[in-house]
């Protein structure tokens, strides 16, 4: 059973910094396609970015993301990462890392295995 365990959110200023770490354990990541979703209070879960394959060729970034964010996969670690850079209020959210055997569009219904989610707050 694949299990999954994100780590590195915290409170960062506007424009900072961040990167998730997604470890997993159970089984190895090579064969999932992986995404990152987000939640803030009051809305719905929505996908940020995913590889969307396990090759990992293809990737899908939400517009409100692109050229900001960067998702990255460590085989060797066993870990998926999510580099955020320029950060900013409205990104503030709980961040979740999912699992899908093979391929799946970057839809959080689509997903089958979730960690417990890494709060991240953007704010001065």
């Amino acid at each position: 059973q694949l299990q999954l365990v994100e780590s590195g959110g915290g409170l960062v200023h506007p424009g900072g910094s961040l990167r998730l770490s997604c470890a997993a354990s159970g089984s190895t990541l090579d064969n999932y396609a992986i995404g990152w979703f987000r939640q803030a209070p009051g809305k719905e879960r929505e996908g940020v970015s995913c590889l969307v394959s396990s090759s990992g060729r293809s990737t899908y970034y939400a517009d409100s993301v692109k050229d900001r964010f960067t998702i990255s996969r460590d085989n060797a670690k066993n870990t998926v990462y999510l580099q955020m850079n320029s950060l900013k209020p409205e990104d503030t959210a709980v961040y979740y890392c999912a699992a899908k055997r093979f391929f799946s569009p970057c839809v959080p219904s689509e997903f089958d295995y979730w960690g417990q989610g890494t709060q991240v707050t953007v704010s001065s």
